[in-house]
């Protein structure tokens, strides 16, 4: 059984997206482990705040099959992929990392490099997976998060389920 960490994110409809892919992946792959959510100012681009997440699910599918089952869910959301990479989006689900798995072969890159680059990856995962090492450094998430440097991409932390009782 693979311990399997993903990332999720919205700025579309972003509680009720967000729901869809929290419904649809404890439907295929049960138990979740939800991190805290976040809400930050877009990447890269000008756009509505995203809302942000990290799950982790025990799978005993290959990486190959979890992210074509992402796929399914991103078409659940209306996602179309054929889309600029910098742009508002109904769901973004990203396999961080597969155990310790080092893998670079489309459609599979793990671990993603997201884990360390943005704020916004690292934090949740560090809140529900402080101990985990990441693959390459060696380092923990919590170590890691206790060395990012988190002023330049703030965020705040957000009770989703007080919007999923009145919005979804």
């Amino acid at each position: 059984m693979a311990a399997v960490y993903l990332g999720l994110g919205s700025n579309v409809f972003p509680m009720q997206n967000i729901k869809l892919a929290l419904q649809e992946l404890k439907s295929r792959y049960g138990k979740l482990l939800v991190s805290p959510v976040y809400r930050n100012a877009a990447v890269g681009f000008s756009g509505a705040d995203f809302i942000n997440l990290v799950v982790r699910l025990d799978s005993e599918a290959p990486p190959q099959a979890i992210c074509a089952e992402i796929e399914l869910i991103h078409n659940l959301s209306g996602r179309i992929r054929d889309s600029d990479k910098w742009e508002s989006r109904p769901l973004d689900i990203d396999l961080l990392l597969y155990n310790d798995l080092i893998l670079d072969e489309k459609p599979v890159r793990v671990p993603r490099e997201d884990v360390l680059k943005y704020s916004f990856v690292l934090r949740p995962l560090a809140e529900i997976a402080p101990h985990l090492c990441h693959p390459v450094t060696g380092k923990t998430m919590q170590q890691h998060w206790q060395e990012f440097d988190a002023t330049g991409h703030p965020m705040e932390r957000v009770n989703i389920e007080e919007h999923w009782s009145t919005n979804a």
